[in-house]
């Protein structure tokens, strides 16, 4: 997944070589990002942001709930915000020249960014809250010996069902993907992990994000084999709330944030960890290689890592990672923005072998 660590064996050994020319290819000189992990300093830090910062994330990591305290105690800075649907399209964008000092990278989907060398290493000493942060030791949080990202939410992926449609519950994959619920059911079909995942935590595999190529092909059949039984597959939030609001489906695979939306909505709907078990996601805030307000760009990461907006993601259903949220968080809430709630999940990690899992989904969704 992380062939960045590998390129920095290589970079030690072409050097030793003199391979002045290989060395700037395969290490990212000329053009990649060669920046130093410096924070501003104290003095810097310890001032009200100024000039211009933009960030870049999902729209779910900038509301204006989220932002509107930084703006608030930054008053001299011009805070710019864009989104994406995907970390594919988020490296493709920047990669293309698009300006961002921050950018949101989820850890299942960091290698595109690492990959283009589009991410600065993060100086930990200028993370006010760093030592506090659950998952700041999650192997993929460091890329070529650097930290690449600040880790600040986190969520479970498993099942969502309607409490008054399906009074009993839902409680596995393989009842969800039964005959009972024939044609009643969504599935996330935003990218070609989440469905292929499912199959494999139905068909008894261990780690849906390391099948071979056997497992593929398995969870691929099987997908093809239940394709009657799902009404559509969801390619975002929005469409899976209306799946659910207009009544056309009653249990679908999602996230309990997915949940929080469509409770404030007033459906009736529950999260539950499935019987074959459930993975989850840790994303954060990265700052790019072509960064302009490092000072700015720091400060938005700390006003993130502080308990203050955690407990902002906290209210949108995420598990958060700084504990001193946990009196700011809603009494209702803390056990499942608590970090141990999600102990015992897969982690969310892009597949070694992701081309074939694209191809295998790829199949599947063309029928």
């Amino acid at each position: 997944m992380h062939p960045r660590r590998r390129a920095q064996q290589l970079c030690a050994i072409v050097l030793a070589a003199g391979l002045l020319g290989l060395l700037l290819a395969a290490c990212g000189g000329g053009g990649g990002n060669t920046a130093e992990a410096v924070a501003p300093s104290k003095a810097e830090a310890e001032k009200p942001a100024t000039g211009t910062v933009r960030i870049f994330a999902y729209s779910d990591a900038t509301s204006e709930a989220m932002l509107k305290p930084f703006r608030e105690a930054n008053p001299d800075v011009n805070l710019q915000v864009a989104t994406f649907d995907s970390g594919d399209e988020a490296a493709a964008k920047l990669a293309g020249g698009f300006s961002a000092d921050v950018v949101e990278v989820c850890l299942d989907e960091a290698a595109p960014l690492e990959q283009r060398h589009l991410l600065r290493p993060i100086d930990t000493g200028g993370i006010t809250e760093w030592d506090k942060l659950a998952f700041r030791e999650e192997p993929a949080v460091r890329q070529g010996g650097h930290v690449i990202m600040v880790p600040l939410s986190a969520g479970p992926y498993g099942i969502i069902y309607n409490a008054e449609a399906v009074p009993g519950g839902v409680h596995s994959y393989k009842e969800m993907l039964s005959e009972k619920f024939a044609g009643e059911v969504s599935m996330d079909g935003s990218s070609a992990v989440s469905p292929l995942g499912v199959a494999a935590l139905t068909l008894g595999f261990d780690d849906p994000f390391e099948m071979d190529e056997a497992q593929l092909e398995e969870a691929k059949d099987f997908l093809a084999e239940n394709r009657d039984k799902i009404r559509s597959y969801a390619t975002s939030d929005s469409d899976l709330v209306n799946l659910f609001k207009s009544g056309e489906v009653v249990v679908s695979n999602g996230g309990r944030g997915s949940v929080e939306e469509m409770q404030e909505e007033g459906l009736p709907v529950t999260w539950v960890a499935p019987e074959e078990g459930y993975w989850a996601w840790v994303c954060g805030l990265g700052i790019t290689s072509k960064a302009q307000n490092l000072p700015a760009a720091y400060k938005l990461i700390n006003y993130y890592a502080s308990p203050q907006a955690q407990a902002i993601f906290a209210k949108g259903g995420f598990v958060v990672t700084n504990p001193a949220a946990d009196p700011l968080v809603p009494k209702r809430l803390r056990k499942t923005a608590d970090p141990a709630s999600i102990k015992d999940a897969i982690p969310l990690t892009e597949p070694p072998n992701s081309t074939a899992y694209t191809k295998a989904w790829q199949e599947v969704s063309a029928g």
